[in-house]
């Protein structure tokens, strides 16, 4: 008996069979089902602030829109928009010239200028503008120095100008670092030619240096804007009023916490449009090279009679932006004659700080692994989207975060209201796309075939995480984790309201300070705290090698 069919039957017989359609993408669940679950989890607690401020401001209905036209609400949008205009092109005029000093110029100790004019980005807003107010203020050291002049009083120094004065001295690293990295990667033979046709070196830059940077510039403006309309410290001790400086008013001073949600909806969607525009901005750049010769070292430009005017450029730019802030919190450390009646245990605050931002980088480091090896293993839209969504922390103010996360507490799971760990996951909501980022791109440089070898040898998922992938990423896992100990540590407005009761921490220390005007019980901490942010700040500068 014939047990197959002949081959001339089989060919006759396939082609009337149904058609089974195999799918590449159908193995990868099976495979990635704990990253899905885990990711989901992940990106559910990320955006959560969203979904409480949906539901607060469909609270308020027709009031919540008669609200949000009322003038005081107009005012406090065209504030807002005004002050991030004026910051984004102040931070932009300081940021080029120095980013273009320090890379392609002879400037004396370049490298030193470098670093010093980068250490406004670990100090955070709310203790530059204490200093700054303690400098410029009416009656503050200048106007004491103007004193046998017959200057009894400066001009007030709140409101817009000392916002927009503050929050530009510690922004502008922000465009620095996109401009330098852009100046370090293009082609010095494009500028060669332009000086060839005849172009001098202030037609070179405007014509031909300065549009090829402008995908940098768009990276550093957005990162400006973001940090200007997320800002709390210096609009509140400036007492300008912002976005975040109503929002924390409006929570504060009423029960109804619904026009602080409709406040914090218009906040998130100016949010979400500066990345939008970014976006699109990026679009029509991406045909934009910087070159395409072989990369040849950049010569250095010889300032000449311009050296000078530069070294006092970054010399004025170091002393406001760095020695004033430090000599002031210095002074006022070592000034016998303050006293508190609340005594300052740095043993305690040091601790509290510790403890919770380097949880926070433990856990944040722990979540962004998951997310960031879904992302690069799996091109499901599924995947893509979880990896999308969990960047959405970033968009959202740290106050709207605080805000979202009490709701849920204390509604949902009142065992965690007031608790550290409330504070961890409003910390870790804010931070969680920094760690990302910075995984992500060393996850890049490992290939795929080494895990899939270690699954052939029987490891099983988490194994080949343990002992495979992380090991490898190890560097780019640090280095975000690094980054979010530094903004945990610095992060006011989510410690002010998730911190447990009693939880004092350097930064809520330095804010119960200078809202008791007793500024001068703002140095040691203060010193403290900026110590440890430049050493997380060198920690992650040394590692990128820049």
């Amino acid at each position: 008996m014939q047990r197959f069919l002949p081959l001339q039957q089989m060919t006759q017989v396939l082609p009337t069979l149904p058609k089974i359609r195999l799918s590449a993408r159908l193995p990868q669940l099976p495979r990635y089902i704990g990253l899905y679950l885990i990711s989901a989890v992940i990106v559910a607690a990320v955006t959560l602030p969203i979904l409480y401020l949906v539901i607060r401001a469909a609270e308020a209905g027709t009031e919540g829109i008669a609200y949000l036209l009322r003038p005081r609400t107009l005012t406090i949008v065209g504030n807002s928009l005004v002050l991030v205009a004026a910051v984004v092109a102040a931070s932009a005029a300081i940021g080029i010239p120095f980013a273009w000093l320090t890379t392609r110029t002879n400037l004396p100790f370049r490298r030193v200028w470098l670093i010093l004019g980068l250490l406004p980005m670990v100090i955070p807003s709310y203790i530059g503008a204490v200093t700054i107010v303690a400098v410029l203020g009416p009656v503050g050291y200048a106007q004491q120095l103007l004193a046998p002049l017959g200057i009894d009083r400066l001009p007030e120094i709140y409101g817009f100008f000392g916002a927009w004065l503050t929050i530009t001295l510690f922004t502008y690293p922000y465009f620095v670092l996109p401009v330098r990295a852009a100046l370090l990667k293009s082609d010095p033979a494009l500028e060669e030619a332009a000086h060839s046709l005849g172009l001098s070196r202030w037609q070179v830059f405007v014509r031909v240096t300065l549009p090829l940077l402008r995908p940098a510039l768009a990276a550093g403006a957005l990162l400006t804007a973001l940090y200007t309309l997320s800002d709390f410290g210096a609009v509140m001790v400036m007492r300008y009023n912002a976005f975040t400086r109503a929002i924390f008013t409006s929570y504060n001073s009423s029960f109804d916490r619904s026009q602080a949600a409709i406040l914090s909806l218009v906040l998130v969607a100016l949010t979400i449009g500066l990345l939008l525009a970014e976006r699109r901005f990026a679009q029509h750049q991406k045909n934009y090279r910087i070159g395409t010769s072989v990369s040849r070292p950049i010569q250095s430009i010889k300032l000449g009679r311009w050296q000078i005017p530069a070294l006092l450029f970054c010399s004025l730019l170091v002393t406001i932006g760095v020695l004033l802030p430090v000599g002031v919190l210095l002074s006022w450390a070592l000034n016998s004659n303050v006293t508190s009646a609340v005594p300052i245990d740095l043993n305690e605050l040091g601790w509290n700080t510790f403890a919770a931002s380097g949880l926070t980088a433990l856990v944040v480091g722990l979540a962004a692994l998951p997310i960031a090896i879904l992302g690069l293993r799996s091109s499901s839209r599924l995947s893509k989207m979880l990896v999308s969504s969990a960047y959405f922390g970033n968009v959202l103010p740290g106050l709207v975060v605080a805000l979202a996360l009490v709701f849920f507490a204390s509604h949902a799971l009142p065992a965690i209201y007031q608790t550290l760990p409330l504070l961890v996951l409003g910390y870790a909501v804010r931070f969680l796309p920094y760690s990302l980022a910075a995984t992500r791109s060393a996850l890049t440089q490992i290939n795929p075939s080494i895990e899939d070898a270690a699954r052939c040898l029987g490891k099983r998922p988490w194994q080949v995480t343990l002992q495979i992938t992380m090991p490898l990423a190890r560097a780019g896992i640090l280095g975000g984790m690094a980054l979010v100990f530094l903004n945990a540590m610095k992060e006011l407005p989510t410690t002010l309201i998730l911190a447990p009761i009693g939880f004092k921490t350097l930064a809520t220390r330095i804010w119960t300070a200078s809202e008791n005007a007793t500024l001068a019980l703002v140095g040691l901490p203060g010193l403290v705290l900026m110590f440890v942010a430049a050493l997380s700040l060198a920690l992650i500068l040394w590692r990128e090698k820049y």
